[in-house]
């Protein structure tokens, strides 16, 4: 399968020819899952509980000054745990900010 980028152990991977809906493949260590490109709601499989949210301001592809918006969309499907930890706890332990 393609790969599409590789990062900090995070391989991300596509196929032309996939199923419906539109999703990529992650794999991370003994991880792997499914993820749908639009809603970046989890199909199958399982990640490690670190994902983070992050827009491109104010580079002029950003979402801005859509962000918020666009973030509502994106979170409707998470719990109120799972909201806070993209939010906000992944990147306060990843910077060692405190909270």
């Amino acid at each position: 399968m393609p790969e599409i980028c590789r990062f900090f152990g995070i391989v991300i991977s596509m196929f032309y020819a996939d199923r419906s809906p539109p999703h990529s493949h992650a794999r991370y260590g003994e991880h792997r899952a499914i993820i749908e490109i639009e809603s970046s709601a989890l199909l199958s499989g399982s990640l490690p509980p670190r994902l983070l949210w992050a827009n491109d301001f104010p580079h002029s592809d950003s979402t801005w000054p859509h962000s918020q918006a666009l973030l509502a969309q994106h979170a409707a499907h998470l719990t109120d745990e799972e909201r806070r930890l993209v939010l906000h706890d992944n990147v306060a332990e990843l910077y060692g900010l405190a909270r």
